[in-house]
């Protein structure tokens, strides 16, 4: 039995795929602590894992708006407002995330601590010589972030452009990078050197590098490739939990018709205005030959634009139910969501969006699983064009097919546990393809 410690950043997207995993550890007899968020504590408990409390100065409700929590926040806009955020939401908590994590270790010796991609906390556990911290898996809840020299930099949601021209588009756009990003990385660097007493040993935004394993949430048909990839990245393949706790609801049998399914959804957080997409897609598809569904993520009905008569709406639906009926998955773009869908081969229309979004929209349209829409909130008639294109496109469908057969094959939570195992005996850390370069990482979730 091996002692497990799980931490997340209190982020609904991020935590909700490690439930799955402390479900399964605990089921085959692991000893698991889950460090997250106070509002997910019933959550936690739910799976058989013990509950610890992140620090106050590292838990927020990520539910508020930013800018009510942060006053100041709302006055600044472009590089001003991404490097604000990624100080206060991703660098100033690693402290607090660090000393937590290290607490847990004290009270009772940790064997692996597995992360997500914004719990920066990790980068100074890692600054401990491997005898004497825990093993760290990376768990790939967004999009992999990895800084190479054959992508742009992770926040920007370019696809990769092939040879000399595109290393040198990346490089010049790391630097850019760099520079926004500089502010961060001095603050990380101040904290670093009160804990070890050295530098940070490269970018805090690229700290997965240094993990002895990251273990990607996905196939490597949806992620680019990387001809300087660390030799510690593994693919799993999607992990998330069922949606299927979900009911019925009362229409259902509507859905035995002939017309087309198309499912839209703001997801759990980003759902506040409905104005964003969802209006707009009910809007687009009003007079089309489809049956529309719509999913609030939980917020009341009543909240919904009015419906026209081929839609329908629930909170929650029993996605392993849906999903195979669907047609086309109208998304904002989360992470999850998206991974989902085309566990069973559905298409995918994604909007624009801030944080990752932009990154899993690049690589829908990258991967021709889908089409890609630039805007955060798309006109109706660029949703409806791209909702027929999927529909009467043969290509699509088969793309999303053909990574549904690959997701099937892949290990899932079995290939996970493999890898905590492995990394577990091992007290070697992992080799990397290349040194880290200051502005290599561009990443923020929120």
């Amino acid at each position: 039995m091996a002692s497990i410690l799980i931490a997340t950043v209190p982020i609904h997207g991020h935590v909700t795929p490690l439930l799955a995993v402390a479900r399964h550890l605990v089921a085959r007899g692991d000893r698991v602590r889950f460090l997250t968020g106070s509002r997910f504590a019933a959550a936690v408990r739910a799976t058989g894992a013990d509950h610890l409390p992140l620090p106050a100065t590292a838990d927020f409700d990520d539910r508020i708006d930013l800018n009510d929590r942060f006053p100041e926040r709302a006055k600044l806009s472009g590089p001003r407002s991404l490097a604000f955020d990624i100080i206060e939401l991703f660098t100033r908590p690693a402290r607090a995330q660090y000393d937590a994590v290290m607490a847990a270790h004290a009270a009772e010796p940790v064997d692996a601590l597995l992360v997500d991609p914004a719990f920066a906390g990790a980068a100074f556990v890692l600054g401990h010589p491997r005898a004497l911290r825990p093993a760290v898996v990376l768990c790939g809840v967004l999009p992999l972030s990895v800084a190479s020299r054959d992508t742009a930099p992770f926040g920007m949601g370019l696809a990769p452009l092939g040879g000399a021209a595109g290393r040198m588009r990346n490089a010049l756009l790391a630097f850019v990078a760099g520079r926004i990003l500089a502010p961060a990385q001095r603050v990380a660097e101040g904290m670093f050197r009160e804990v070890h007493g050295r530098a940070l040993p490269g970018p805090i935004l690229d700290w997965a590098r240094h993990a002895d394993a990251i273990a990607q949430f996905t196939v490597p048909e949806f992620e680019y490739p990387r001809s300087d990839a660390p030799s510690n990245l593994h693919f799993v393949g999607p992990i998330s939990a069922s949606g299927s706790a979900a009911p019925r609801p009362s229409w259902w049998a509507d859905l035995e018709g002939q017309r087309a399914i198309v499912h839209v959804t703001q997801g759990t957080i980003a759902n506040k205005d409905f104005g964003q997409l969802v209006g707009p897609t009910l809007q687009a598809l009003a007079d089309e030959d489809v049956l529309v569904l719509v999913a609030t993520g939980g917020r009341p009905l009543d909240t919904l634009p009015p419906l026209p008569a081929n839609a329908r709406a629930a909170e929650f639906l029993p996605y392993d139910e849906l999903l195979p009926r669907v047609d086309v998955f109208v998304t904002n773009g989360g992470y999850g969501g998206v991974q989902y869908a085309l566990r069973y081969g559905v298409p995918i229309v994604v909007s624009g969006g801030q944080e990752d979004k932009p990154e899993v929209g690049a690589r829908v349209a990258w991967s021709g699983v889908g089409r890609r829409l630039q805007r955060v909130s798309p006109r109706p008639a660029e949703i409806r064009q791209a909702v027929r294109a999927v529909l009467h496109d043969g290509r699509y469908r088969t793309a999303a097919a053909a990574m549904a057969q690959r997701m099937a094959r892949s290990g899932g939570l079995e290939a996970l546990s493999r890898i905590v195992d492995d990394v577990i005996l091992s007290r070697v850390a992992p080799a990397t393809t290349q040194p880290l370069r200051a502005g290599s990482g561009f990443v923020f979730h929120a």
